[in-house]
Parts: C-alpha cells; structure tokens; sequence
C-alpha cells in the first residue's frame, strides 16, 4: 500500500471507528474482537477502491456514503448528519413553522407514509407509498429522512418543489407546494348508521384523550353502541403520545413497554379509572398508519379492545436521539423503541388487521374514488348480531 492510499484509508476509517466507539457506548453486548473485525475487511475494501477503481476517487464521499449506509442500515429513522447538517440542528433556532403535511420513510428514495388531512400536500393529491424522487432539485437518492423531512418545512407561504412518482408508473409528477403554519389536530365524530358512531383521528397531540372522550361521549347521546375508530393515514404525533387516548379503552394490564440498550424493559400499565369506554371498537389502519396511532392501536389489540381492519401499517414506533460525533457529525440514532402488549415489537413490524382490505389504488390526478371498501367492511362486520356493550374490562 503507498503512503497515500493509507493516508485515505486513515481518514476513511476513522470515521466508522468513531461509530463503533459510539456503538460501545450504547451497548456492550459486542466484545472488541467482534466490534473491530469488519474493520479488516472495510480497510481491504478502502485499499482495492483507491488502487483499482477506474477514476480517482474522492475520500470525503466514500466516507460519506460509509457513514450513511451504517446508519440508515439501523432502520429507516436513523441518520449520519454531515458536520453541516449538524450545525444546523443544533444552532437552536426555532423550526420553521411552514410545513406541507408530509411524514416520510425510506425505501431506495424517500416514501410517503402519509399526508395531513386538508394539508398541502393532501390537496394535491399526494399518497401514502408514493415516492419522492426529488426535492427543490436535490435527488432524494442518498437522502435521509431527517434531511427531506426539514427540506419539506419553511416559512408559512413559501414554496417547494417536488418530483413525485406512484406506483409502477414511469413518468414522473412535478408538484409545487405552498407551505402552511400546521393547525392543531381536531377530532371529529359523526354517526354512520344507526348504533355506530365514526371518530376520525387525523394527528396524535396532547389534546387527543379529551377530545375523543367527548366525541364518544356525544356520539354515545346520539344513539351509538359500537364505535370505530378511523387512523387511516394518522402518522403524525410521537410513539407516547397514543397511551393516554389507550387508556380510555383499556382497564387492566400492560398498555404498551418501552424497550432501550441498556434499561430494563418499562411497562406502561393500567391504573384506576382506565378503561372507562367499554362499547366494542373497529379501528382502520393502512400503511400511512405510523407512530402513535401505532402505539395506540397495539394497546387495544393486544387486549382485544379493537378488530383492526385494513392494511398492515408502516412499523415506525421508535424514538431517536441526537448523538454528537468528535469530527462535528452526529447520528440521529434510534435509541427505544415500543413493544406491544404480547412483548411483540411495532418498529418495521407493524401491526397485522385481523380483517386485511386494501385501499383503492389511484392514478395520480385522479379523483378520489367514490367507494371506501375499508369502511364498508367494518360496517359490515359490526352487522353482525354483537352491538352491545362488553361488561366494563
């Protein structure tokens, strides 16, 4: 090797060193021989690259993608943030207020999980599992979620461009979003037919439990014995933020565990009072369905408070931390995650619907279509002979 292809694979490794000591950190279960014999095979890996490949390389994207690929490797949430990046989110300026009602995940390009009712990016028909290829003319290809998700929010009235793609479709769609200060989450109600009330839960807030308690509650003088419960496309609001609302269905047991490295697993239990609402529930789920409504979701089915009926939801019930790397990059690393009520994880499982009906599928531009088979089936399921009340849990 010459001195300049181990200078390069200096610089390189230290980086992916630095990972494996943060690494360390969080968790002990590796020993030294384990933890540092991948770096044998990344330093061979540097030296064939830098003595064979048919251009010049440069060294800071190799060690780029490196710590990229060694992040989002982790799971869809985690992120290496470049020494830019980190300044950024660390200099404490307030987060812009402007945002387009876009959750993102990743999968090869940046994935819709699910836009905000009545937001922006709903009104211009944007789509769960939609793909966004590319952002105010930056390709989402080596994009992480932390990075398109701040992309995505500015100022109230500014602009962005996106390059969107659906399905298996080969053209692509160029949409121009104007950015909105976000409303708070409302809950709303209304009666579907005789005995069923309907609640739509669009976002998770701290204001989620009170307000659907009174929506039930007025659903409830208005004749309902049965509920359901639409968390279609409800993916914004921390993983914690499902546990109160979890609580009004739920009387006894574990709710939810929350499950870090090196903490012994929390249990998140029942107390007095829970479980006031005792008539039978159908939650809707699809895959835009993320993070509390998750975490909400899980509580309920794990107790059989809820028939879930719909799609397999996305799997995103972890929350992150910033992490701070001695070269001035960080990681946006999942550090917990939650855990159903059976000890099974939510994080890139998801929950399963015991009755599995698929969302219509949409050509871009298109109307909405005029039949909801997701509801029409848990409608038809609650005509079955059960519409009263279980015995409180």
């Amino acid at each position: 090797m010459t001195s300049r292809s181990r200078l390069l694979v200096l610089l390189l490794s230290t980086p992916i060193i630095i990972l494996v000591v943060v690494g360390g950190v969080l968790g002990r279960s590796r020993t030294p021989q384990d933890s540092y014999a991948p770096l044998k095979t990344f330093d061979e890996v540097v030296n064939l690259i830098i003595n064979n490949y048919v251009e010049p390389v440069d060294p800071d994207r190799i060690m780029h993608g490196a710590m990229r690929g060694l992040a989002e490797g982790l799971d869809a949430d985690s992120a290496w943030l470049s020494t830019e990046e980190m300044a950024s989110a660390t200099k404490h300026a307030p987060e812009p207020k402007g945002s387009v009602g876009i959750e993102l995940t990743r999968q090869y390009y940046l994935r819709v999980v699910a836009t905000r009712d009545g937001s922006p990016a709903a009104k211009a028909g944007i789509h769960t599992g939609d793909f966004v290829r590319v952002i105010d003319d930056k390709p989402t290809r080596e994009m992480s979620v932390w990075t398109g998700s701040r992309m995505l929010r500015g100022a109230p009235g500014s602009t962005v461009k996106l390059t969107v793609l659906r399905g298996n479709a080969t053209e692509p769609h160029v949409v121009e979003l104007t950015r909105e200060e976000e409303p708070a989450p409302v809950v709303t109600g209304r009666m579907v037919k005789p005995g069923v009330g309907l609640v739509r839960i669009p976002a998770f807030s701290e204001r989620t439990a009170p307000d659907l308690k009174s929506q039930i509650a007025a659903l409830k003088k208005d004749g309902a014995t049965s509920l359901i419960v639409d968390l279609r496309g409800t993916a914004e609001g921390a993983p914690e933020l499902g546990i109160a609302p979890a609580r009004l269905f739920v009387g006894d047991g574990v709710l939810v565990s929350k499950e870090s490295k090196d903490a012994p697993k929390q249990d998140v239990t029942a107390t007095a009072g829970d479980g006031s609402i005792t008539m039978p529930v159908t939650l809707l789920i699809t895959n835009g369905t993320s993070q509390a409504a998750e975490v909400f979701g899980a509580a309920l089915a794990g107790h059989k408070r809820a028939t879930l009926v719909g799609e397999h939801t996305v799997g995103r019930a972890a929350t992150q931390e910033l992490v701070r790397l001695p070269d001035g990059s960080g990681l946006w690393l999942s550090t917990a995650r939650y855990l159903a009520p059976s000890g099974a994880a939510i994080q890139e499982k998801g929950l399963v619907p015991d009755v599995e009906v698929a969302e219509p599928d949409v050509e871009f531009g298109a109307a909405p279509p005029t039949e909801d088979p997701i509801l029409n089936k848990a409608l038809e399921k609650l005509s079955a002979p059960a519409t009263a009340e279980k015995p409180a849990a």
